[in-house]
């Protein structure tokens, strides 16, 4: 009874006490997270200002406000009462554990921050890389999208994008041509060369500098192979490729020069009657 009437007496004390520290605990969580969403748009601001990559942009932001949240509970917790170093040592040790367990998304992880900070590829490229290939859509921390050209959406891990080889055919504002034509050897050469210069010279998507090339690149086994080389813009490449091929099969066609193509001779042996 004399440890109840105690408590009793100390209650208003220790109500004013941890009421207080509970107040100003939540007023720190109040501030903290006001804080942490002024941090995130001041760093969106910053970068956009300086045009940085939308993808940088919001990576960084988003590290803002997680380090100041963090920071926040642990200030919090600490006006509580609770021992801040061993709840550091705890959450060290938990998310030891996570990434032990975790080491796949890690990887992917870690891969997306080197996406975000090399930048090998941005929004819009067209890119091949892991085995796909497609336009890149939205690059996050753990993986990337792209849009094949029939549309199909495809999801790539970061790791297996960064691991290997990235082919990105947008970096450049030209590209070149490699088209192979391979014409009969009774042809005459030069009749061919200058048709084919024709056709570059006359196409709406042929650059003219750099220069295109139009030579004989190899003497095969049925038929003498013309490199046509030209260059074009790279949004142009595929209009282009289709175009110059048309227009070169009906001007040899025009022109009476053959394009050779396999042929197989069939032999029917008959057999006396038995």
């Amino acid at each position: 009874m004399d440890n109840l009437q105690g408590l009793m007496d100390q209650a208003p004390e220790l109500i004013v006490t941890y009421g207080m520290k509970v107040v100003f605990a939540i007023v720190i969580f109040i501030i903290g997270k006001f804080l942490s969403n002024v941090a995130k748009n001041l760093t969106t601001k910053l970068l956009k200002k300086r045009k940085v990559d939308n993808t940088v942009v919001s990576f960084v932001a988003n590290i803002a406000w997680s380090l100041v949240f963090v920071f926040t509970i642990v200030a919090m917790l600490g006006q509580i009462g609770v021992q801040t170093a061993s709840l550091v040592a705890v959450i060290g040790a938990a998310g030891l554990a996570v990434g032990l367990a975790l080491q796949g998304s890690l990887s992917n992880f870690a891969a997306g921050v080197l996406m975000v900070l090399f930048r090998p590829c941005r929004v819009g490229d067209y890119v091949e890389a892991a085995g796909i290939a497609g336009t890149v859509d939205e690059i996050t921390i753990f993986s990337t999208k792209l849009l094949t050209p029939d549309n199909k959406v495809i999801i790539a891990p970061n790791s297996a994008m960064m691991d290997g080889t990235i082919i990105n055919y947008s970096t450049m504002e030209t590209r070149r041509l490699d088209l192979v034509i391979g014409v009969s050897y009774d042809a005459n050469l030069a009749e061919t060369k200058k048709v084919l210069t024709n056709i570059l010279e006359n196409s709406q998507y042929v650059l003219k500098d750099p220069a295109y090339t139009v030579a004989v690149a190899e003497l095969a086994d049925s038929s003498v192979n013309f490199v046509v080389r030209p260059w074009v813009k790279g949004s142009d490449y595929w209009p282009a490729h289709f175009e110059i091929l048309e227009q070169i099969k009906v001007a040899l066609d025009e022109a009476g020069i053959g394009i050779p193509y396999p042929q197989m001779d069939l032999y029917v042996k008959e057999t006396p009657a038995a």
